[in-house]
């Protein structure tokens, strides 16, 4: 397909809609859904804009919580851990249709 990859999202309140989704949205999207319920960090899965990329994901709908850890090391600080709330599948029907 060109354009993107089609994915089914299902939100909290179990409502599903269709997304498409390309570049490094889609591969923050994949990040997270591999992930599952311990989510993703800048620090564990690097990327040049991780916070872009959420906030693109959830313009379209995706459900994604931020959690703010503390860590400590030669910067310490605090990140962000991002972690799905909602389903989300690829649609592979939706390549089809």
């Amino acid at each position: 397909m060109r354009g993107g990859t089609p994915y089914s999202i299902t939100s909290s309140a179990g409502d599903p809609f269709r997304i498409v989704v390309a570049g490094r949205d889609r591969w923050a999207l994949e990040q997270l859904r591999r992930a599952g319920a311990r989510g993703c960090t800048p620090i564990h899965n690097p990327a040049p804009r991780w916070s872009a990329y959420v906030f693109n994901l959830r313009g379209m709908g995706v459900e994604i919580e931020t959690i703010t850890e503390p860590h400590g090391g030669d910067f310490p600080g605090h990140h962000a851990r991002y972690v799905l709330r909602c389903g989300v599948a690829p649609d592979w029907q939706g390549v089809w249709s």
